[in-house]
């Protein structure tokens, strides 16, 4: 029985890993991606749970600031610029219509203003940030972040052929990613579907989302009035914004003997760290997780992805 076991463990393994180097081939893509880690996930479990969590976010953040290596300083001004006003008008209202929602659907607070800050925001991020501004327990914390990452998991497949159905351009489906989409990885992999200038719009808008996630923490923590032992507040501040920032720095003022096939290269490396990103977060997405986060939470998050999907949408194709 024990061999049988460890048989089936190794073959697990070798599954697992022929999915990553699958993953980082030039058949390869961030949906792909995705695909197959919810497969593994549905199928047998991932065989190195230690993976996911931390690591995972992690490797994100890394990806991140090195995209940021591909962008110069006048890309991110125009980019954040031009969403400045989808982004406090989109947050805030989405803010608002949560807190209703929640109220009329009979949800706990805590959960439901995890809800609506991570789909505000910047999914895992937010719930992550605000979280312990708001004392929110595990159970709290699961139940928000499976709603965000099943939501999160459609918009990669969905968006992309709806952009092109509406004939969107590639700013107009960068900036309506980075408003619409909750989390960073699934943005990216949308919009690098999309095409190489939705890419870049799309991760410098939702950067640029992101800073609100400190502000916003902070009020909640002041509303729910949640300190710490110490009597300070629990805020979580995505310093990586800052590193792809300073990335994005160096890129725009560096000399020009450096080849631009570092800058490529670099570039390259992280669109494949997020690619795997989207894998591992697949993985993780297990029955126990969706069976989790029941009715009641998931309508909350629905309502609240289509109203923020269909007004920043209106928004585009109104303004640009």
């Amino acid at each position: 029985m024990s061999r049988n076991i460890r048989a089936s463990e190794i073959l697990q393994r070798i599954a697992f890993a022929a999915a990553v180097v699958f993953c980082l081939s030039p058949w390869g893509s961030p949906p792909a991606a995705l695909a197959l880690g919810l497969v593994i996930a549905m199928s047998f479990g991932s065989p190195f749970p230690q993976l996911n969590g931390r690591p995972t976010r992690l490797l994100l953040q890394a990806s991140v600031v090195l995209l940021g290596f591909g962008m110069d300083l006048s890309a991110i001004w125009r980019a954040g610029k031009d969403g400045i006003l989808f982004t406090i008008v989109t947050i805030f209202g989405t803010l608002a219509v949560g807190y209703i929602l929640g109220r009329a659907l009979g949800i706990g607070e805590k959960i439901s203003a995890l809800i609506s800050s991570g789909t505000a925001i910047c999914g895992g991020s937010a719930i992550a940030a605000v979280g312990p501004s708001i004392d929110a327990g595990s159970d709290d914390m699961s139940v928000a972040l499976g709603t965000v990452f099943i939501l999160n998991s459609i918009a990669l497949f969905l968006f992309p052929p709806i952009g092109h159905l509406l004939h969107l351009s590639e700013p107009q489906f960068g900036i309506w990613a980075a408003i619409a989409i909750h989390d960073t990885s699934s943005v990216v992999g949308a919009a690098g579907t999309y095409g190489a200038q939705a890419l870049a719009i799309a991760t410098t808008v939702k950067l640029a989302r992101a800073l609100w996630i400190a502000p916003v923490a902070l009020i909640f923590s002041a509303v729910h009035s949640r300190k710490s032992e110490s009597g300070k507040m629990k805020v979580v501040i995505p310093w990586f914004i800052f590193l792809f920032i300073a990335a994005s720095v160096v890129r725009t003022y560096a000399p020009s003997t450096v080849l631009p096939s570092i800058w490529d290269g670099l570039v390259n490396l992280a669109k494949a760290g997020m690619t795997v990103t989207l894998f591992l977060i697949g993985t993780s997405l297990s029955r126990k997780m969706i069976a989790t986060v029941g009715v009641k939470p998931m309508i909350q998050g629905i309502i609240l992805w289509i109203a923020i999907s269909v007004i920043s949408l209106l928004a585009v194709l109104k303004l640009l």
